[in-house]
């Protein structure tokens, strides 16, 4: 597979909504997980709120979304981010892209190891604009 490279929404409570609201809009296939499937927030009121939201239309668009968790900051007009996402064949190509993004720039979230078991890093470049990067973690074998 090659890297992708995908626009995602940032919204505070209405991921949901939004992600649902564009799979009438483009059609395809809807995936949804919530911080509470992977323990992602210690506020309990926040499990049903959207983690990631994924929509790939039958011609290939991508389109992802998510709730921004009530400890972190959402500005709306400033509200989405470029991802960047890969297998773990990808890995090194996707590293490099993450060491390059991040130089001069501020981690907001380390690469590392994720509890979806992926490795994914946020970041914000030099010239403001917020990265997501996730390399699939290792196909089972």
């Amino acid at each position: 597979m090659t890297t992708r490279l995908n626009p995602y929404l940032s919204f505070r409570d209405n991921a949901r909504d939004a992600i649902t609201f564009y799979e009438t809009v483009f059609g395809g296939e809807l995936t949804i997980s919530t911080f509470g499937e992977f323990h992602a927030s210690e506020d309990p009121a926040e499990a049903e709120k959207v983690m990631h939201g994924m929509l790939v239309s039958g011609n290939g668009l991508v389109l992802m979304a998510a709730d921004t968790p009530n400890s972190m900051d959402f500005t709306p007009g400033n509200n989405f981010s470029v991802s960047l996402s890969g297998e773990s064949a990808d890995e090194a190509e996707l590293r490099g892209y993450w060491d390059k993004l991040s130089d001069g720039g501020t981690v907001t979230m380390p690469l590392e190891p994720a509890p979806w078991g992926d490795t994914f890093g946020m970041c914000i470049d030099k010239f403001g604009i917020a990265w997501l990067v996730n390399i699939a973690g290792a196909p089972a074998a």
